[in-house]
């Protein structure tokens, strides 16, 4: 670590020190822009022996229960470093070189699981239903599957599921590391919108690195430090995957795609359904082409909706549609007087409707115009099943006029 980065973490140190209560919304705005400082505090995490450590470590836990929320992200931000380097302590069994960073992640654990009145959270997660639209779907398009999910529903089996009460840790052991840092992961991805690049290419690099340290692919990956292997779980990976995909579509591609394909090599060999279904899920769905989206524009996945609307075709069939496509017929030349398929003929001379001004029989004046319709497709019908009075089908529709008109 160089002096100057060194004296730049030094001087945030004593700043916040002396700083009024009154100037601490002004401080946390203008904080998230000074990416010297940023730079700096990632060196001293990376350095287990560095003497700011502890410090660093100290006044990032006062920034996250300050209440201020700026503070609070600032904070978050460094979260998957932290992570990293204690599993990589741990690793390595030298645990007393992390006791600062396990303390801080402790911290942050413990005021998470609590509400501001103390109380213990619990958090519920409603499973969508596939009968209900999303962005992402529509039910039309699911067809009968649709259907059935759509009845469930209507019976109230929405499916919720519960995260907590979480019980307060004293210190991280082998039992409950995992799940003290999958609880860590998932307030991360809480609010990943907020989160700089420099964040998401770390939690990108930390994925990676668990993943493959130990494994020959660590030797691919020129990975260097740890050769010993880190222990996952597979809530773990799921939470990683998260973050992964949200980096996918901000910025990170290249780094997303890398940490993705060592995850998938890690849950392979360790036979974990859940991230194997969630990684081939996001895998499934990327684009062929790399995203190519602004870091500082709007961060969000664009996906196509179809729209909501019914819609009506406008050649609905109608009684008076049916009327007015056989008067457009009786009206066009007579072209061809041949039958090409079976059922479909072309009448040009025959006018049922007494259009023509064709005098009509005694007797035929009561008779409707629907009955004539309907004795005139009757005679269609018939003449048209069977195949072999296929060329003679127009003899016999004029012979019916005749006996109409007689």
């Amino acid at each position: 670590m160089f002096t100057s980065e060194k004296g730049v973490v030094e001087e945030w140190l004593s700043e916040f020190k002396t700083l009024p209560e009154t100037s601490l919304p002004s401080y946390a705005t203008n904080l998230k822009d000074k990416n010297s400082l940023v730079s700096s505090l990632y060196k001293v995490i990376q350095e287990p022996q560095s003497e700011l450590l502890e410090p660093v470590c100290h006044q990032l836990f006062e920034f996250y229960r300050s209440g201020e929320e700026q503070l609070l992200r600032f904070t978050l931000q460094f979260l998957p470093e932290l992570i990293w380097c204690y599993l990589a302590v741990s690793a390595s069994r030298n645990v007393h070189s992390s006791g600062c960073i396990e303390a801080l992640l402790l911290g942050v654990y413990n005021l998470e699981i609590v509400d501001k009145q103390g109380h213990s959270k619990v958090l519920s997660f409603t499973i969508p239903s596939l009968s209900k639209p999303s962005v992402y779907h529509e039910p039309s398009s699911i067809g009968s599957m649709a259907l059935t999910e759509s009845a469930l529903s209507q019976h109230g089996l929405s499916k919720v599921v519960y995260s907590g009460p979480h019980p307060q840790r004293e210190m991280l052991t082998a039992q409950n590391r995992f799940e003290v840092l999958t609880f860590l992961l998932l307030c991360y991805n809480a609010a990943l919108t907020y989160m700089p690049s420099v964040s998401l290419q770390s939690l990108c690099q930390i994925c990676s690195r668990i993943c493959v340290c130990g494994y020959p692919r660590q030797h691919v990956r020129k990975y260097k430090g740890i050769s010993s292997r880190v222990p996952v779980s597979s809530g773990f990976m799921v939470q990683m995957l998260t973050g992964i995909y949200f980096a996918f579509y901000n910025g990170e591609w290249d780094l997303a795609q890398k940490a993705l394909d060592d995850i998938i090599y890690r849950a392979q060999l360790e036979l974990y359904p859940e991230p194997l279904l969630v990684a081939n899920a996001i895998q499934a769905s990327l684009p062929h082409g790399a995203m190519k989206s602004s870091k500082e524009g709007t961060r969000c996945i664009q996906v196509e909706i179809t729209p909501t609307s019914s819609r009506i075709s406008r050649n609905a069939v109608t009684s008076m549609s049916i009327r007015g496509h056989r008067w457009k017929r009786h009206e066009q030349p007579d072209n061809n007087n041949d039958t090409t398929e079976l059922g479909i003929l072309v009448i040009p001379e025959i006018s049922v409707t007494n259009v023509a001004g064709e005098r009509t029989g005694n007797g035929e004046k009561g008779r409707t115009l629907g009955e004539i319709d309907a004795q005139h497709i009757q005679g269609v019908q018939e003449t048209t099943t069977d195949p072999r009075t296929e060329s003679k089908g127009l003899p016999e529709i004029r012979r019916q006029k005749s006996e109409i008109q007689n």
